[in-house]
């Protein structure tokens, strides 16, 4: 494991990726930002903008941007930020551009659905040569690459991993916490998500301020139950990739997850046109995996139901109010 890590590699040139492509140039580190459209990266290159998915935030001096995989291949770690359900096969095309032991940092919030494994699972999996980590917290691409502050978590198996990386890519303004519950962090990005989609639902109907927080109360309780079912830790669940990322994710159309939630709200229903946010692709292996364990989601029962078209709004909506009165647990 390198003293520090000087190179850092960005694999994926989305609105995440080049927000953090700054914020680890703003920690002092040479970065190479990968993007798969040799279009896009030739403009960034030219205007130093990603005019496509972050306009108006100018790149910082030390990023790189590239067309070319192979161009990651003398960095010292990569961070890996592409959509959840395309991380198999990125990562498996990044295997062979790799220095063995190289980290791969999954930095997308999600399930794999067909396996139900959480991002470092699939990470190992396709890049077995690289130690897996993962980077989750409450974040927005455009405070993070506008420098404003922000703290989020990193995870890895390795303690002395986590710790080296998180000082690697911290700044004033880029805060990282590391720990050792990689899974107490996967969990509460992908389930958070999901949850996002019942309060922009809750917002779509003007339901109210009283019922927004009802709903966020309650969907903790169930990340809670999903997160003891699975092995995560409770102070990790309770910190910045849990609660932390699930108050803004269900706060803000900035959120595409509550954004989705929001649009099904005041149309009455989900009619999928575009990229989907990453809840609506996590839903159906998240009530999967629940119902496998015995964990009680309804919130997240209710959201796949519409999802899938079992459901319409106001069903969903009439199922909850109608669950029996009981402690609260």
């Amino acid at each position: 494991m390198p003293a520090s890590f000087t190179r850092i590699g960005i694999a994926g040139a989305g609105a995440w990726g080049t927000a953090l492509a700054n914020a680890a140039a703003r920690a002092g580190r040479e970065v190479v930002l990968w993007g798969r459209d040799a279009d896009a990266v030739q403009a960034m290159r030219a205007t130093r903008v990603n005019a496509r998915h972050l306009p108006g935030v100018e790149l910082a001096p030390a990023v790189r941007p590239t067309a070319s995989l192979s161009d990651l291949s003398d960095c010292e770690a990569v961070l890996l930020v592409v959509p959840a359900q395309a991380s198999r096969a990125v990562a498996g095309a990044l295997g062979s551009h790799l220095a063995r032991g190289t980290p791969l940092i999954a930095c997308s919030k999600g399930i794999e659905r067909g396996t139900s494994l959480f991002m470092t699972q699939v990470l190992a999996q396709a890049c077995p040569h690289s130690p897996p980590a993962i980077l989750s917290g409450p974040s927005f691409a455009a405070d993070v690459a506008a420098g404003l502050p922000t703290a989020v978590t990193l995870a890895a198996r390795d303690a002395r991993l986590a710790e080296a990386l998180a000082a690697a890519l911290g700044s004033p303004s880029f805060r990282l916490y590391h720990s050792e519950d990689v899974r107490g962090v996967e969990i509460g990005g992908a389930a958070k998500n999901v949850l996002a989609i019942a309060a922009g639902i809750v917002g779509g109907r003007r339901l109210g301020a009283s019922a927004a927080a009802a709903l966020i109360a309650r969907g903790f309780a169930e990340l809670m139950r999903f997160g003891k079912a699975y092995g995560a830790r409770a102070e990790t669940l309770t910190g910045l990739s849990g609660l932390g990322d699930l108050i803004l994710t269900c706060s803000t159309a900035q959120s595409r997850n509550y954004a989705l939630g929001l649009s099904i709200g005041e149309i009455g229903g989900f009619h999928p046109t575009g990229r989907l946010a990453e809840g609506a692709l996590t839903a159906g292996v998240l009530v999967a995996m629940a119902q496998e364990r015995g964990v009680d989601m309804p919130i997240a029962r209710a959201v796949e139901a519409v999802l899938a078209g079992r459901s319409d709004i106001e069903q969903a909506i009439g199922s909850l109010l109608a669950r029996p009165q009981k402690a609260e647990s």
